[in-house]
């Protein structure tokens, strides 16, 4: 099919055909973004994870630096909100705060999906319209005394077309929408994952400097009585290399 005739089919499609290339062309710039800021956010996400399974305890100084590196990743973010803690705080809140730096990340991990979403349905409606416009033009075609087969085959043909692209539009965005849906949830899993493991480096500062807040009195109760103190709430020995607490 020559460029003259797509060109002549889309004038003949009410202007349906020129904004299937548009759909189209928007679908293809979101999908090529979508993946490759998502591919690179699953690196920078695996990369904190290789980080953190290294250390036993939260090291603030080589946590801070390598956040630094790396402040335009999500996973960073993250990070930035477990430096800042203050350890005066209870450990429930300490999670909870990196539970809404989590929840702060996900409008910029999904961004721009709703536009793939609005094509994948819009795509299909738009051909159906084209069809109607072509099936019209047949029925003009054959209103007409002596009208030539060729002129109704013609129409049927420009119908055919407008469903087809629309089709077409409708299956690359869909399977593309489904891949984008996948990698978003595995970036999310990524850094629920990377927020955990900082819970986690984190206890045993507060069972080194004591449990404020909703554990406060249970620690005051086993300090009251020593020789029931319940192994948990022991200090645990002093690494070779002293850690810094998060400021």
């Amino acid at each position: 099919m020559s460029l003259e005739t797509i060109t002549h089919l889309a004038q003949t499609s009410g202007g349906i055909l020129y904004l299937m290339f548009v759909l189209l062309a928007v679908a293809l710039a979101v999908m090529i973004e979508r993946f490759w800021a998502l591919g690179r956010m699953q690196a920078q996400c695996k990369a904190w994870v290789r980080e953190l399974k290294g250390h036993a305890h939260v090291d603030t100084r080589l946590l801070r630096t390598r956040a630094e590196q790396d402040s335009g990743s999500p996973a960073a973010q993250v990070v930035a909100v477990a430096l800042a803690h203050d350890l005066g705080d209870t450990l429930e809140h300490f999670s909870s705060s990196l539970e809404e730096a989590v929840m702060d990340q996900a409008p910029r991990i999904d961004r721009g999906l709703w536009v793939l979403d609005t094509i994948v349905t819009l795509a299909p409606l738009l051909g159906l319209l084209g069809t109607i416009i072509g099936m019209f033009n047949t029925f003009q075609a054959l209103s007409n005394p002596g009208a030539a087969t060729q002129a109704v085959t013609g129409g049927v043909g420009e119908a055919l077309l407008a469903t087809a692209a629309g089709l077409f539009i409708a299956v690359l965005g869909l399977v593309a929408f489904n891949a984008l849906n996948q990698r978003v949830r595995l970036v999310l899993h990524q850094l629920e994952r990377i927020k955990l493991m900082l819970t986690n480096r984190m206890y045993p500062h507060y069972r080194a400097g004591g449990v404020p807040s909703s554990q406060g009195a249970s620690t005051q109760a086993a300090a009251a009585h020593p020789a029931v103190r319940p192994q948990a709430l022991q200090h645990p020995a002093k690494p070779a290399v002293l850690q810094q607490h998060v400021a």
